[in-house]
């Protein structure tokens, strides 16, 4: 009878793979020891979740300043009209009699438009409570262009027609949909006009919104100076060219005529803008009145309030554009 064999082979490998196992679980967890206790040197950050804003290096913090073609949070973003270029023309101003006042003295008369108005009544309420006359100059077909000329006429502020024209860089500069173009014939400036008119019934006057291009042909601003004075309103030229024919054939139609001697906020600046305001008033005293346009921006509002209160102690009378215009 044979003695069954031990199998001591089979148990030596079986003990072998053991072992192994036991060395290589020593090892990983070795270098794993190794690697908490090391530093990563240039290893890249962990990736936050997407719903985790990393901020932002403080060498980076204030290196960009807000611009007006910059993406806003929707509770600060301006209207869309805000971010047309302005169209801006200098120009020597002329000595010319003004409708009332006396020349070269040292007291004047000014008067302050707002153009642009129509997008924000809240807007209209913050230059009506600084409680000194101003004029308002509604684009027409702005969303809130009928409440700004209710609230104004409430208010007692005076208004004005404020009329989209082609500018030089059309149609790769943007203009309201209701605009007047140069290829349009008389009927449909007239038709555009009458619309204008029907949105803003209690305006006394005008005057251009942009139009660099149109205000330059005598044909066209014939066709919309026979309209205003057909219907009895001023027109105000805003000099946007300095080739601009709107002053002059006012003049010879005998519409009611004036223009546009400084832009108060071509840059978004107090400083700025105090500084256009002071040309302003040293033009009123030298020719006894003179016209000031700026826009609905913060910064211009915030000026305003600040600095038109202190101009009657300056020899300067605040009043509405109708004043100035002969």
């Amino acid at each position: 009878m044979n003695k069954p064999r031990n199998n001591r082979y089979k148990q030596k490998q079986g003990g072998s793979r053991i072992a192994a196992l036991a060395v290589v679980a020593v090892i990983v967890l070795a270098v794993g020891l190794y690697l908490m206790n090391t530093p990563r040197g240039n290893a890249p950050p962990p990736v936050p979740p997407p719903h985790v804003v990393t901020p932002p290096h403080a060498q980076d913090q204030g290196a960009r300043r807000p611009s007006e073609s910059a993406p806003l949070a929707p509770a600060t973003a301006r209207p869309a009209h805000k971010e047309y270029p302005k169209e801006t023309a200098t120009t020597e101003e002329e000595e010319e009699k003004p409708a009332t006042g006396r020349k070269g003295g040292t007291h004047g008369q000014l008067a302050v438009i707002i153009d642009d108005m129509g997008s924000s009544l809240q807007e209209a309420r913050a230059l009506a409570g600084i409680g000194l006359p101003v004029t308002f100059s509604i684009i027409p077909g702005l969303r809130h262009d009928r409440e700004v000329a209710d609230f104004a006429a409430q208010s007692g502020i005076e208004t004005m027609i404020h009329i989209p024209m082609q500018s030089k860089g059309w149609p790769q500069r943007r203009l309201e949909a209701n605009g007047l173009l140069l290829a349009m014939d008389d009927a449909a400036i007239r038709e555009h006009m009458g619309d204008y008119a029907l949105r803003i019934p209690r305006a006394l006057g005008v005057n251009n919104h942009m139009g660099s291009e149109f205000t330059e042909h005598e044909d066209k601003m014939r066709t919309v100076l026979g309209v205003l004075k057909g219907r009895g309103l001023f027109f105000v030229d805003s000099v946007t060219t300095p080739q601009t024919v709107g002053l002059r054939l006012a003049r010879e139609m005998g519409v009611k005529a004036g223009k546009r001697n400084v832009f108060l906020d071509n840059e978004q600046d107090g400083a700025y803008i105090r500084g256009q305001l002071g040309q302003a008033v040293r033009l009123a005293k030298r020719n006894g009145a003179a016209i000031a346009i700026c826009h609905p921006h913060p910064a211009t509002i915030a000026t305003l309030a600040e600095a038109l209160p202190t101009l009657a102690g300056q020899g300067i009378t605040l009043v509405a554009v109708s004043r100035l215009v002969r």
